[in-house]
């Protein structure tokens, strides 16, 4: 399955000359998204499966969760969160969109 990349707001396509306080990409944007989600839902986050730029200037962005870790870890549930991030890496708002077993494939 190919992998999709998406672009999030990037350091030249700003009027900020510094980029201080603005996210400086999609690696950025992912840091601020999985940590800032973390801390509200008191979850270990796995990783982030996707990254894209909102119409504000923002970022939206897929953290994947663990939410109850089980023996065999293939049976761990896990969930993905959609997240929202303002032009400075602020989560504005976040939603539980998918939840699966770990040992389970997309098809």
């Amino acid at each position: 399955m190919p992998e999709e990349r998406a672009r999030c707001p990037h350091p030249s396509s700003r009027s900020v000359s510094s980029g201080a306080g603005r996210l400086r990409g999609a690696e950025d944007a992912a840091q601020h998204a999985s940590r800032s989600l973390a801390r509200v839902i008191d979850h270990h986050t796995e990783g982030v499966s996707a990254v894209s730029r909102s119409d504000d200037g923002g970022c939206r962005v897929s953290v994947d969760v663990l939410e109850v870790a089980r023996i065999p870890d293939t049976t761990s549930l896990l969930a993905t969160y959609e997240v929202e991030l303002d032009s400075q890496g602020h989560l504005l708002e976040y939603q539980r969109v998918r939840q699966y077993r770990r040992g389970s494939a997309d098809i």
